[in-house]
């Protein structure tokens, strides 16, 4: 009924007004970088092979990982905690269960209740402000769809935390960051309290943790020039540009302030296309990821994407692999990050 009304509005308000009323932030600092993109330097061409490393084990060697498939689930989490020590963290695991009968009726087939589930965490302790925390998290497991690897949701994004984590491991911030390996993202736990994200996000609260922004990278491996490659929901689609070449930021209104920050980090160090979007949750998907477990919360949080289905055709399908994503696309976005964190981490 809202956007209905909003619909009627458009030619009445014009959209400057409408998108400044207060529901939805669009004006981000800076501007999106436009034209052609500079030849990858030495490190981002480091980082584009070991991004697609990560999505090559966890969509290609592992593949299928979710409550249907529980020892791709428990592959996946093996090799994630197996990266975080690589990098010379040491990690805390999260594990729980699902108390049977929990979920809907199309699911309780499965033996659910009788499986463990983890949550792999790595911190690294800031130099100062220890005790406020930034969480860099992605969910490792795959839609239940047949023959889904989920290369794009959500290897790409796992594949970024783990690369940032690395990097991070060798330069300690003044705030203290947590990379977090989130389970159960995917229906059919999906906005419910047995996601993993939400079962991470609830112990924090209970423990009065200072969590001061919390960054999800959620499908972020498609790019495109072609017009019309991109859609939005409305009104939106008013708004942005039909080419989906670009990354964006999304949160609701409340992290407004968190997503502004970053974006302007983002581009006043990288040289890539991106947008933010502060907007209320009545428009579709701004909380389809582990942010909204935070939202919950109280925290701030928001999602980094390339929007998913807004563009990406093979989101949740069996074509969902590898060879569908832009790898040189995604180092520049995970090298731009780079610089998020670091301002997030040194208020």
């Amino acid at each position: 009924m809202y956007m209905k009304i909003l619909a009627r509005s458009v030619p009445l308000l014009g959209l400057s007004s409408i998108l400044n009323c207060g529901c939805f932030y669009l004006k981000m600092p800076g501007e999106s970088y436009q034209g052609d993109l500079p030849p990858l330097n030495k490190q981002q061409v480091i980082l584009k092979g070991g991004l697609k490393n990560h999505v090559h084990q966890l969509s290609e060697e592992i593949g299928e990982r979710n409550l249907t498939r529980y020892d791709g689930l428990n592959q996946a989490a093996d090799y994630i905690a197996g990266q975080f020590k690589t990098y010379g963290y040491n990690i805390s695991i999260q594990e729980y269960s699902v108390p049977a009968g929990a979920l809907r009726r199309r699911w309780k087939k499965f033996s659910y209740d009788q499986q463990k589930y983890k949550n792999i965490i790595a911190e690294l302790k800031g130099t100062g402000k220890v005790d406020e925390i930034i969480v860099i998290g992605a969910h490792y497991d795959s839609v239940p769809v047949a023959g889904c690897k989920a290369a794009n949701d959500n290897a790409s994004g796992v594949a970024a935390m783990l690369e940032l984590a690395k990097y991070f491991s060798k330069n300690p911030q003044n705030r203290t960051i947590r990379f977090v390996a989130f389970t159960n993202e995917e229906p059919p736990f999906f906005w419910t309290k047995h996601m993993g994200s939400y079962v991470y996000a609830k112990e924090c609260k209970n423990k009065n943790e200072k969590i001061t922004a919390m960054l999800t990278p959620e499908t972020i491996g498609c790019y495109s020039d072609k017009k019309g490659s991109q859609s939005y929901p409305f009104p939106l689609s008013l708004y942005y540009p039909s080419e989906g070449n670009f990354i964006a930021f999304v949160s609701n209104t409340t992290s407004k302030k968190l997503t502004k920050r970053c974006v302007k980090a983002f581009r006043d160090n990288a040289q890539f296309p991106s947008f933010g979007a502060c907007l209320p949750m009545i428009v579709p998907r701004i909380g389809s990821s582990d942010h909204w477990s935070f939202w919950k919360m109280g925290y701030p949080a928001l999602m980094i994407t390339d929007t998913a289905p807004y563009r990406y055709r093979h989101y949740h399908t069996a074509s969902d692999n590898l060879e569908n994503l832009d790898f040189g696309k995604m180092a520049r976005v995970v090298d731009g990050l780079k610089y998020v964190i670091t301002d997030l981490a040194n208020p």
